[in-house]
């Protein structure tokens, strides 16, 4: 089985229980063998589920990282050097740094799989190796 990425999206919605896209996720998560999760992605969920379902929330989750599916990826220097090429090209677009950080990864790896909720950014964009993301949910 090929290996995803995750978005902050999907991390989001598979913490909050709350989220109404919770459901959608939890099936996802529990079909992976492991997950790569950019570290970028991190603040943005450390931000949306502190806020909406609470810091204790993210603290659990911050603590169970190392046994859960997730594996957490560093950014490299050629992976900064794709996301700046991601940014200036799609400059137009709402494409942001931690959408870009995780189609420069999902690059890296070879994987065609990117686990979100955001739909627009990551079908907008033109992949070097595949024709498109497979996005799941």
């Amino acid at each position: 089985m090929e290996v995803a990425v995750a978005d902050t999206s999907f991390v989001v919605a598979l913490l909050n229980q709350t989220d109404a896209r919770h459901l959608d996720v939890v099936p996802i998560y529990t079909q992976q063998s492991f997950i790569y999760l950019p570290q970028t992605v991190l603040a943005e969920v450390a931000y949306l589920v502190g806020r909406d379902a609470g810091i204790k929330t993210v603290a659990a989750f911050l603590r169970g990282l190392s046994k859960s599916r997730f594996r957490l990826i560093a950014l490299i220097d050629a992976d900064i050097d794709r996301v700046a090429e991601i940014l200036q090209t799609y400059a137009d677009s709402r494409i942001d740094f931690v959408d870009a950080s995780v189609m420069a990864i999902a690059e890296r790896y070879g994987s065609t799989q990117v686990l979100t909720l955001d739909q627009r950014d990551f079908r907008l964009f033109q992949p070097k190796h595949c024709n498109s993301f497979v996005i799941l949910p």
